[in-house]
């Protein structure tokens, strides 16, 4: 049963199929899952902005419910503008769900009807990472099964 709309907010660079595990799972629960790339300047990322929202539209078009967007400052600010209640976020090991879990009460307390939901990632994704997939890319290693075809192609030129 959908319940609400919901944000999957993060950097992405690049998306994984960790990723795309969680969009699936989540565009099933929620009337509406806002993907939304997260404008960070302070970080010197492998892809812009524009290249990671049209990796991610090309690779979640097949999902009605999935919107790709941007946002910069905070989240909860966001979130109140998308009229979003829940935002969704993926925890892999006990280092995430500790950084995960002092957001999730700071977002609490800056707005308390906002709710965040933690999903786990599939096993085959448990330890994926986007910082992973891009040293891989970087040292010619293989990235079959960890990244779409498109962004395995687009890596693959990013980095040759």
């Amino acid at each position: 049963m959908k319940t609400s709309n919901a944000i999957y907010p993060g950097s992405f660079d690049p998306v994984t199929n960790g990723h795309l595990d969680l969009i699936e799972r989540g565009e099933k629960m929620f009337d509406l899952l806002i993907v939304a790339v997260l404008r960070n300047t302070e970080k010197q990322p492998l892809f812009s902005v524009p290249e990671r929202v049209e990796m991610l539209r090309e690779v979640t078009k097949k999902w009605a419910d999935v919107e790709v967007d941007v946002f910069e400052g905070l989240l909860i600010d966001y979130a109140r503008k998308r009229g979003a209640g829940v935002i969704l976020r993926g925890i892999r090991a006990v280092s995430d769900y500790e950084y995960e879990l002092q957001m999730a009460l700071m977002n609490r307390k800056l707005e308390p009807r906002l709710e965040t939901v933690f999903m786990l990632p599939g096993e085959p994704y448990s330890y994926l990472s986007s910082k992973l997939v891009r040293e891989i890319a970087q040292h010619g290693g293989p990235l079959e099964g960890l990244v779409p075809p498109v962004v395995e192609q687009r890596l693959r030129a990013k980095v040759s």
